[in-house]
């Protein structure tokens, strides 16, 4: 599929530091076609208790026409910060009259993106709704692409925030959508009752910032480490993340170092890890700065909490952790079925260290070939070529070309 025009909404704005599945479908998309990334766009009660936060400066100051608000980043690809503002409305307890504001949002943010929409002269369109569950609702109606695209890439229904009323609405998003894909067959098993133009089209990862040939210079944080150095990157959430399984690992193994790299929610923010001298907690860091800490790693580790968030989710830090040839240790879920032969795998709250040793003792060359060629063969370009599959049936079956 080439020279078509795309518009991307998502939960994750591009400008944060961390990589995502829809920030990177842009960037594939982006080379055969016209892409416009839409940051979710600022609520009242966000810009009321976060104006402080760096992260925000840019569009704050957007909304208060201080700088453009359409950002071109690469040939075919431009990234906008709607001036709209929403109402904060998921308080609201009945999903009937939360629909009824939701869409006044909704309209409010239509209106906006056809602001850049117009300044770009994009037209025949196609929607990507990248799980933006409530702000996406009704831009099929309002916004009349040529496709509308459900991508559904995570159990977001396991938060409280998104239950309230995603549990009544994203099976109706879902019927609607003219076509819904993910990267999990437990995610899809889950909307094929309300969709069956679903497909699995699955997960990539950037082969061109993941070189396992690539010496990467190695942090400053990780110099003269105790060895073996296991590690971490992601966000550091109780809601997803084991904190018991790291503590118990750290704390029967002082003679290794373990390595947390993200951001921490208030749990790990007060855990004992931090009190423990053979934990190193290094922050959020920039997608561009990961490569360089897993390569410093010696076993890499996904120890998850089971609940309906992590059961069937994929996770892309696996892809990351084989792409530069680390043996993994992790929680056996349905989303690690694709890993199950590669990837080191216990029940939750299992013997990870038994685990940790096994990988270490077993690290050979033949080993890491065989996670690098599983990790390459999870491209984004495999995964823009079913999704592109996808996009050409549907069309076909909305213009009454498929029988």
């Amino acid at each position: 599929m080439k020279n078509r025009d795309f518009i991307i909404i998502s939960l994750n704005p591009w400008y944060t530091p961390l990589s995502s599945t829809s920030k990177q479908v842009a960037k594939e998309l982006a080379k055969q076609n016209r892409v416009l990334y839409v940051n979710p766009p600022l609520d009242r009660k966000t810009i009321m208790t976060r104006k402080e936060d760096p992260a925000l400066e840019k569009h704050l100051n957007v909304m208060k026409g201080e700088g453009e608000d359409l950002i071109k980043i690469a040939g075919n690809l431009w990234n906008y910060y709607p001036r709209t503002v929403l109402e904060s409305v998921n308080w609201i307890p009945g999903t009937k009259i939360f629909s009824w504001f939701n869409l006044i949002n909704n309209k409010r943010l239509a209106a906006s993106i056809l602001l850049a929409v117009k300044k770009l002269n994009f037209s025949d369109y196609i929607l990507i709704n990248d799980k933006d569950l409530f702000r996406g609702y009704y831009l099929k109606e309002l916004l009349h692409p040529a496709v509308y695209l459900y991508y559904d890439r995570d159990y977001i229904l396991g938060v409280d925030y998104w239950r309230k009323h995603g549990l009544t609405l994203e099976p109706r998003l879902a019927k609607k959508s003219d076509l819904v894909v993910s990267h999990s067959d437990h995610l899809i098993s889950l909307l094929k009752p309300y969709n069956g133009n679903i497909y699995n089209v699955g997960s990539g990862i950037d082969t061109d910032m993941f070189k396992p040939d690539k010496a990467y210079p190695v942090p400053a944080a990780l110099r003269s480490l105790k060895k073996p150095v296991t590690g971490y990157v992601g966000a550091l959430t109780a809601a997803r993340l084991d904190e018991g399984a790291f503590l118990k690992i750290a704390a029967q193994k002082p003679e290794w170092t373990m390595v947390l790299v993200g951001p921490e929610d208030a749990v790990f923010k007060q855990s004992k890890l931090h009190q423990m001298s053979n934990v190193i907690f290094c922050g959020r860091k920039n997608i561009n700065e990961i490569p360089a800490y897993i390569q410093a790693m010696d076993v890499c580790l996904n120890l998850q909490v089971i609940n309906d968030i992590t059961i069937g989710n994929y996770p892309l830090k696996i892809d990351e952790y084989l792409a530069l040839g680390k043996p993994v240790v992790a929680t056996s879920t349905i989303g690690m079925k694709p890993f199950e032969e590669t990837v080191y795998m216990a029940e939750e709250g299992g013997d990870y260290i038994s685990l940790i040793e096994q990988a270490i003792g077993e690290n050979d060359e033949e080993k890491m070939k065989a996670r690098m060629a599983l990790a390459e063969s999870h491209s984004w370009k495999n995964v823009l070529e079913n999704i592109y599959q996808a996009i050409e049936k549907t069309m076909l079956l909305k213009n009454g070309s498929v029988n």
